[in-house]
């Protein structure tokens, strides 16, 4: 009898473990929303170990909303338009660092911050991203490079710079600091992170090919 009753304590603990309530987050009645959703949100940093008890969530969420289709914006898969099924897989994944790239594109092809047949602007799931996991320097780059593209080189710069201090080596961050900082003519910050993006081996030469234009690069 012992044994059953210990068993019985083993299987109704991984039931409450399962079973447990998602975190909640303090309500935010501002634009961007609440991050309360009905399922997740969930870190993608951590995708291979998020378990509910419905499966994998991961494998769930993309399967059924964040296709290779929709990723790069060529049809839906649960409706007609990409946008639908980006917006789901960012309630439940704020921070999935593929569908925040695909939505920022969808929000440059539309030339419009708020993304087609998506609920947020595309700086409200930046900023939900943020809010969610603040320590994501990956988050913050991609906010960087949107930032960059729709003409903003001073916020660029911060979040960029942001992203430094959270992400190790990263080639592609400093080369998108070049760039950004080319744009407001601090030349001397962009060559020194146009040597740290090509000494980390990135394979784009237009950062220091734009350098040479300006008189700014000597090899």
């Amino acid at each position: 009898m012992y044994w059953k009753r210990k068993l019985l304590l083993v299987v109704m603990g991984f039931v409450a473990l399962v079973m447990a309530p998602l975190p909640v987050f303090a309500q935010d009645l501002g634009l961007c929303g609440s991050l309360n959703n009905s399922f997740g949100p969930f870190d993608y940093r951590y995708k291979s170990s998020v378990r509910t008890e419905l499966g994998d969530a991961h494998k769930m969420v993309e399967g059924a909303h964040f296709t290779a289709d929709v990723e790069q914006l060529i049809r839906g898969k649960s409706m007609a338009l990409p946008g639908g099924d980006i917006d789901y897989t960012l309630r439940a994944f704020p921070n999935h660092h593929r569908a925040l790239l695909s939505m920022s594109r969808l929000a440059l092809r539309a030339k419009s911050d708020q993304p087609p047949d998506m609920r947020y602007t595309a700086t409200c799931w930046f900023e939900r991203a943020m809010r969610f996991a603040p320590d994501d320097g990956m988050v913050r780059m991609l906010y960087g490079q949107y930032l960059l593209k729709v003409g903003k080189q001073l916020e660029a710069i911060e979040h960029l710079e942001a992203a430094e201090k959270l992400t190790e080596g990263s080639a592609n961050l400093h080369y998108n600091l070049g760039l950004a900082f080319i744009e407001v003519k601090r030349y001397d910050d962009a060559r020194r992170h146009a040597r740290k993006a090509y000494a980390l081996g990135f394979p784009l030469a237009g950062l220091r090919e734009r350098l040479k234009r300006l008189g700014q690069w000597k090899d």
